[in-house]
Parts: structure tokens; sequence; C-alpha cells
């Protein structure tokens, strides 16, 4: 079948992604708050303007049981295969860490990794 849809029809796979639905609602509200940021903003001030984000990355990797498999003898009961071989284990709560940066017009900021604990708000910035 891939074969077909490449070779003889000339078309490509791609992948779907998600995203966030945005309603006309949502659209025109976000159009109208561009446009009160631009009025209230002059240009010469646009430098000194800062975004910041923050991203919280987990240190486990994800689990995929459709790729994770281990292979034995076809005469090899489950039973017989060692236990560390067939469980994959996990902790509770995965380790993460916290990343901050900021972009402005000037660009962009080094990244910051936010200690482990600490509310990220106006005080701490």
């Amino acid at each position: 079948m891939g074969r077909i849809i490449h070779d003889d029809l000339q078309l490509k796979c791609l992948k779907k992604c998600r995203a966030q639905e945005l309603t006309t609602c949502n659209t025109e509200s976000r159009l109208v708050r561009c446009k009160q940021l631009l009025r209230k903003f002059p240009e010469h001030s646009v430098s000194s303007i800062w975004f910041t984000d923050e991203k919280v990355f987990t240190v486990a990797p994800p689990i995929n049981t459709q790729i994770d498999r281990i292979y034995v003898s076809a005469t090899t009961m489950k039973c017989d295969v060692d236990a560390e071989r067939l469980l994959r284990t996990r902790q509770t709560f995965s380790r993460s860490v916290m990343v901050s940066v900021a972009v402005s017009k000037l660009g962009c900021s080094d990244m910051f990794f936010v200690e482990p604990g600490v509310k990220a708000k106006g005080a701490y910035y």
C-alpha cells in the first residue's frame, strides 16, 4: 500500500499536528487586543518590551508500549522470562526542570533554569 501511494500515485503522507481551535469570537477578540497594544505602546518604546515564558520539561522519557518489545524463542513461555526483562518501571512522580526565557525586539535572553519549588512570579523575575 505504501509503495502504491508513494510511487504510483506520487503522494506523500503527512502527520497531523494538534492545534488549538479558535472560534470566530476568539479570533475577533485577539485582533481587538492586538490593535489595543499597538495603540498603547508607541514604536520607540517597543524595544523595551520583553515577553517571557516558562516550560516544564520532564526528565523521564515517554513510554511507547507499541514498540517496546522483547523477543524470545517461540517455545519459551512468558512465565519463564526474567521479570527484569518484562517490566518497565517508572517513578510515580518523574523529575522535571523548568526553563525560562525572554524575547524582545532586541533579541533573546539566555535560558534560565528555575530552581525546583520556586514560584515564578513578579518578585522572582
